[in-house]
């Protein structure tokens, strides 16, 4: 199964509802046909009954079939709470002229935003800078899904100017904000000083602490991000969230750079593992399938 979608060749305005809800119809019809085709696909319209419960919206329909007692189950009632948070810093707006790491991360966000409307599960959605910018409801109906699909809509079409980030102060605020036991999906690249990694360490345990479920994608383009893969010429780098200029060629720093991008990498992998977090490499050239099967992954084990 491969949900190939090239990134860098979306035109500026697609339509993020249209393409979202073909990523998910290609994967449940890719999952008779993968090694993920145990999962449940079939999104159940009844739960069995309770003794104790009213009976007033027992299916008897239902019953007179199977001799079982079923209640019919509505839009408003939820199995499990999950947000996506998703970094709309300045960063994430890189590679231009495509913005692919936003691009990628907005369709998997709404293409796991369906799924969880689909499982009748609730889901809401955090963007953040340096502060969280947005914050919607979190409910099960189609209409609040099509409403979240209308902001990341306007996400995907209106690129920030020179947003700062801070992962670690918007963490700590998402931890206190949510219920306990939800599932938070964390869409970023995680770039933020060096110096803060110990903040961002300390934020994703609050979340641990605060008993949810994470399940973070690090968001990137592996192949100039992570291995500074540049044809070796003279080079104009902007930092997007400062607008600081550098010119340089790239292979005079490109060891050193890969050493520190490295260690900053494996930190990050190491305190995921110790804190019993999901880390998922999402390099936006690797295709959609890694993120909705880890996705489905963590919610069987939820169940």
């Amino acid at each position: 199964m491969k949900l190939n979608l090239d990134i860098n060749k979306l035109k500026e305005y697609a339509n993020v509802e249209l393409l979202a809800r073909q990523l998910v119809e290609g994967f449940i019809t890719g999952l008779h046909k993968s090694p993920y085709h145990g999962f449940s696909v079939e999104f159940a319209e009844h739960r069995r009954y309770n003794f104790g419960e009213s009976t007033r919206h027992i299916d008897w329909k239902v019953f007179a079939k199977t001799d079982r007692l079923y209640t019919k189950r509505y839009e408003e009632e939820t199995n499990l709470r999950c947000y996506i948070v998703l970094d709309t810093s300045s960063s994430m707006y890189y590679p231009k002229p495509s913005f692919g790491k936003i691009r990628f991360s907005i369709l998997a966000g709404a293409a796991i935003s369906f799924l969880l409307q689909r499982q009748r599960d609730a889901v809401g959605l955090f963007s953040f800078g340096e502060k969280i910018n947005f914050q919607s409801d979190t409910k099960s109906t189609s209409a609040h899904v099509h409403n979240l699909l209308t902001k990341y809509q306007q996400l995907y079409e209106q690129p920030p100017v020179h947003q700062k980030t801070d992962v670690a102060k918007v963490l700590h605020e998402v931890a206190e904000k949510i219920p306990k036991r939800s599932l938070v999906v964390i869409f970023s690249d995680m770039l933020q000083n060096q110096s803060n990694q110990e903040e961002i360490f300390s934020a994703l345990n609050h979340l641990k602490h605060n008993k949810h479920e994470v399940l973070l994608f690090h968001v990137n383009d592996k192949e100039t991000e992570l291995d500074f893969d540049f044809e070796d010429r003279p080079h104009r780098f902007e930092d997007l969230e400062t607008g600081e200029v550098v010119k340089l060629t790239p292979t005079e720093i490109k060891k050193a750079y890969k050493e520190n991008m490295d260690e900053v990498f494996h930190n990050l992998l190491l305190k995921c593992s110790q804190l019993k977090i999901d880390f998922v490499d999402a390099d936006i050239k690797g295709g959609f399938d890694k993120i909705l099967s880890t996705y489905l992954t963590k919610r069987a084990k939820m169940r």
